[in-house]
């Protein structure tokens, strides 16, 4: 049986009923985060569960647990489960308390569960490159905080689905912000450029990766705003995400970039980023 952290506790899945008045489930009032695990091992759990708790901060929750222990519950749950390749989500909502758009009562304890789930490196398509297309983004204005509030997402994920793509790249008065699920840069002249770090963009923790990943191998990364026009003349155009990893794109609203194959710069992000899993996972996880 599936066993998953709900309040802390190591439990069983068939043991755990979540409250109609979550305000999780009516308000969508809360924050996630999804790890990588690799071999068995968490990747950038410490940065993932930082973020976590600046999410839940700025919409004035408090974690009922510290880093420490959310790692101590995590590596539980990951063995317990036996899980070698895969994800592990965790969320944290405000707590159960009767329906009001107003905050519960300050002793309302926020519930916090987490569950893993197998997925496999999408290698495949890291080799071959995707296809996206171009949608507006809808979203409101604090997508720096990772929120259970995706609604704008799935529709832009479900648009890109309907027209055959992987990705809905998304764009504000003509200024891509980033992906639905992802973050997304490109390649000019061997110059990669990234959305800059702001509100409008959810700061991935693969983005960060890439972004110390570059610095270090004198790649030149630049954090700075480029339209749909220079998107689509790009010499290349890569995601970022933490299941997605660095994956290129080679089509975008029909129309192929560079020659619909993954570009130099691209494939060497790949391999730098796959030894980066390497030395903290200690595996061989993938060949590209």
């Amino acid at each position: 049986m599936m066993k998953i952290i709900y309040n802390g506790m190591l439990t069983e899945r068939s043991q755990i009923s979540i409250d109609i008045e979550d305000r999780g489930y009516q308000f969508g009032d809360g924050v996630y985060e999804v790890i990588r695990v690799y071999n068995g091992k968490l990747f950038t759990e410490d940065e993932h569960l930082q973020r976590l708790i600046k999410s839940a901060e700025s919409i004035q929750i408090k974690l009922p647990y510290t880093i420490v222990e959310m790692k101590k519950q995590l590596f539980k749950l990951v063995e317990e489960n036996k899980l070698t390749f895969g994800i592990v989500y965790l969320q944290v909502t405000r707590g159960v308390s009767p329906r009001n758009h107003l905050f519960p009562q300050p002793n309302t304890i926020p519930v916090y569960l987490a569950y893993t789930r197998e997925l496999p490196i999408p290698i495949t398509d890291m080799k071959k490159g995707v296809t996206a297309i171009t949608v507006e983004d809808i979203r409101w204005l604090r997508c720096d905080i990772k929120s259970l509030n995706l609604l704008p997402n799935l529709l832009a994920k479900q648009k890109a689905s309907e027209y055959g793509c992987f990705e809905a790249l998304q764009h504000r008065s003509g200024t891509i912000t980033e992906g639905s699920s992802s973050n997304v840069s490109i390649v000019v002249n061997g110059i990669i450029k990234t959305h800059p770090a702001t509100n409008l963009i959810l700061n991935g923790i693969t983005r960060k990766l890439i972004l110390e990943i570059s610095k270090k191998s004198g790649l030149e990364m630049k954090e700075e705003a480029f339209t749909v026009d220079e998107l689509l003349n790009a010499d290349e155009v890569f995601l970022m995400g933490t299941t997605t990893e660095v994956m290129p794109v080679i089509e975008i609203d029909k129309r192929t970039i560079r020659n619909g194959k993954p570009g130099p710069v691209t494939k060497q992000l790949q391999s730098l980023f796959k030894d980066k899993i390497e030395k903290r996972c200690g595996v061989n996880s993938y060949t590209i």
